[in-house]
């Protein structure tokens, strides 16, 4: 009867301890505890930081950061990773001014300026090719998804290089005549004093969240990044998975290029460079293991806004960029020794006692 009571006891205080596990807590909130930090500090220090307008225009800048992140995401549940991002959207955005130039065609003799719905339907289809490239090298030839990406990265850039021999496309707003304007809407339009790119960006991550949460898609994606063999025995399309998670990423890096370009209105070569590393320190600031099978669109979300925030918030009060460098180094590998310690913690919760080893019901969980 004492053994009993004594056992009931124990469980009912482990389960009270596991309901207040303050560290948990802590671990698994810590993207939006840093984000109200950031924002507390900042309007500390400065009067200009908390204010609405500042808010908007911080998150037109996010926008950017958090479409790229929400393409990386997807690669990093499905075990991968996407360095070309970064090298796709500046293309993305040279292929928008090449074509808002005008296309001269010389057999004719004639300069077409193709409307703005058709340039934007032409980048998300390059970026969706140079996903599937990146697809096929992983899923088909069995590259690294490291390598293969990284050399698709160096080819991306070349080819924007090459397209304007290192210059700019500028003044990318078109003419009324030639029936090519609204480049500007992007970057510059805001609906309900919302931001266009912010709302796009919202849009992206609703499209996200319902098919990671509430499509085979999804299910699929977080079965081949967990364990890629095992859910390839259970019937899970593990190839196609693999080729839709990057075209997904490369259309969501030619969303982010069309938007930065709006923004600038203009396009250049080196646009978005390391920019493919700031979407993996969200995706990682948010929660998600870089060894796959794990994270979600909310906490990548307030990943890109913790690095967007702070990040302005340092130009706002004036800190060199050069310091800005580091902390926005030293906020990803904090990310990442958090990740490290989370991940840990569930192993060591996961993993079986003695007693369990040795009794038959345990047994056959191992």
């Amino acid at each position: 009867m004492n053994n009993a009571a004594k056992t009931s006891g124990s469980n009912h205080t482990a389960a009270s301890g596991e309901g207040i596990d303050l560290g948990k807590m802590l671990l698994e909130g810590r993207a939006f505890l840093a984000l109200i930090a950031i924002v507390v500090i900042f309007s500390l220090l400065s009067p200009n930081y908390f204010a609405l307008e500042n808010f908007l225009t911080m998150a037109s800048h996010v926008a950017i950061y958090g479409i790229l992140a929400i393409g990386m995401l997807l690669g990093i549940i499905n075990g991968g990773i996407d360095l070309s991002v970064g090298s796709t959207l500046g293309l993305s955005g040279v292929v928008a001014g090449y074509f808002m130039q005008g296309v001269t065609l010389n057999a004719f003799g004639v300069v077409l300026y193709p409307p703005v719905w058709v340039v934007v339907v032409l980048c998300w289809l390059l970026g969706a090719c140079i996903g599937l490239v990146n697809g096929i090298l992983i899923a088909r030839f069995k590259v690294p998804a490291f390598v293969a990406t990284l050399g698709v990265m160096y080819v991306v850039r070349g080819f924007a290089l090459l397209m304007t021999n290192g210059l700019t496309y500028n003044n990318l707003g078109g003419q009324t005549a030639l029936g090519n304007t609204g480049f500007e809407w992007l970057g510059f339009d805001r609906l309900w004093h919302v931001p266009i790119g912010v709302l796009v960006l919202a849009l992206i991550a609703l499209a996200g969240s319902v098919a990671l949460n509430r499509s085979p898609f999804g299910r699929w994606l977080y079965a081949s990044g967990g364990n890629e063999r095992a859910a390839e025995l259970s019937g899970v399309p593990v190839r196609q998975v693999l080729l839709g998670v990057y075209m997904l990423s490369g259309i969501c890096a030619a969303v982010a290029g069309l938007i930065l370009s709006s923004q600038l209105t203009s396009a250049g070569p080196t646009a978005g460079t390391t920019y493919e590393l700031t979407a993996i320190a969200a995706v990682v600031i948010g929660g998600a293991s870089l060894m796959g099978g794990t994270g979600n669109i909310r906490g990548t979300l307030l990943g890109a806004f913790v690095i967007g925030f702070l990040s302005d918030g340092l130009v706002i009060i004036g800190i060199s960029s050069y310091w800005q460098t580091v902390f926005t180094g030293a906020v990803i590998v904090l990310a990442v020794l958090l990740n490290a310690i989370q991940y840990r913690r569930r192993v060591k919760r996961r993993a079986p006692t003695g007693s369990q080893l040795a009794s038959p019901q345990g047994g056959g969980k191992v």
